[in-house]
């Protein structure tokens, strides 16, 4: 049954219609996470992108972190050949992670980060791109499109880890999550129009919804570039910091964001994030009504008496995601 509902307008009228699912059970949140892999460190980049025949590399990976980091999980880009430029496979299998994560709810924090050393996606892949026809690439982008839009329907908070190049498509991905963080060193940018095209892949409309409209205007028209400190002042990253001798300083810096959000009761944050999402499309009465549909939801859950519990008793709370 649904658990939540969504506000829309039309023709001055509001409809309560069905969002998304949500479920409120021990098994669901607290359930232990099936055949976790093994923590992945910087260093591990030349085994986790090069080993093995090309047909039988993964471009596209899972990550499971245990231990006090459990309920965190990294997508890990390794298209080393190509700097994780967006071809078919990596689409293709990027698009199957990300269904995946939408569906496990023992998942509480995404983290998208690179194996391949100072880049986070360069964008299209232009050569395969010059392989197809008009109404192939026209389909193509649709996709693109449409993954992007998966990635940032994620239920669960998202962070993009940027150590190195987001261009294009790369940078798409990188506003298609929640939040995202970035190496001084790190160069962003949308600059399809330098190749005679626009942001296809959401970054004409969430790149504006990010850093205001002046300012997403300046940096679409002119195809510029920004590194990290400066993306940090426009807004375009929630944190910039020093790049470090192994190259992984932004991947640090979101596994730290990552661990403050763990803690917290899982369907709240869930649903503060619906809340915000949703209304931002909508009015600020619909919007009213959409935060007051998804607080509903958790005043009979376990953790909203946990944390009272806890707070009146003066100890942590132990919420279990029911």
């Amino acid at each position: 049954m649904s658990v939540l509902r969504r506000v829309v307008m039309r023709t001055g009228r509001i409809l309560i219609q069905p969002c998304v699912e949500v479920r409120a059970a021990r098994s669901v949140f607290a359930s232990p996470i099936k055949r976790p892999l093994p923590r992945v460190s910087f260093t591990q980049t030349r085994s986790w992108c090069s080993d093995g025949p090309v047909a039988d590399r993964a471009e596209v990976r899972l990550n499971r972190l245990d231990g006090e980091d459990n309920g965190i999980v990294e997508v890990l880009m390794c298209r080393e050949r190509a700097r994780n430029s967006l071809g078919r496979v990596f689409v293709g299998q990027m698009r199957e992670l990300v269904s995946s994560l939408h569906h496990d709810a023992a998942v509480r924090v995404v983290v998208f980060r690179s194996l391949i050393p100072g880049v986070f996606c360069a964008g299209a892949d232009l050569k395969e791109r010059a392989q197809m026809s008009n109404p192939e690439a026209e389909l193509f982008v649709h996709g693109l499109r449409s993954l992007m839009n998966d990635i940032a329907a994620l239920p669960m908070p998202t962070i993009a880890a940027v150590d190195g190049f987001a261009l294009g498509g790369g940078l798409e991905l990188a506003l298609a999550c929640d939040l995202r963080t970035a190496a001084h060193s790190a160069q962003m940018g949308l600059i399809e129009t330098t190749r005679g095209l626009l942001p296809g892949a959401g970054g004409s409309q969430r790149l504006p919804r990010t850093v205001g409209f002046a300012i997403a205007k300046e940096l679409i028209f002119t195809g510029r570039r920004v590194r990290g400190e400066r993306a940090a002042e426009l807004g375009l990253v929630n944190y910039s910091v020093p790049q470090n001798q192994t190259g992984d300083a932004a991947h640090k810096e979101a596994l730290s964001l990552a661990r403050e959000i763990l803690p917290q009761a899982p369907i709240a944050v869930r649903m503060a994030k619906v809340a915000m999402n949703r209304g931002a499309e909508v009015d600020i009465s619909s919007g009213m009504a959409i935060e007051g549909m998804c607080y509903a939801r958790l005043i009979p859950t376990r953790d909203r008496q946990e944390g009272m519990a806890a707070f009146i008793e003066k100890r942590p709370p132990r919420y279990i995601g029911e």
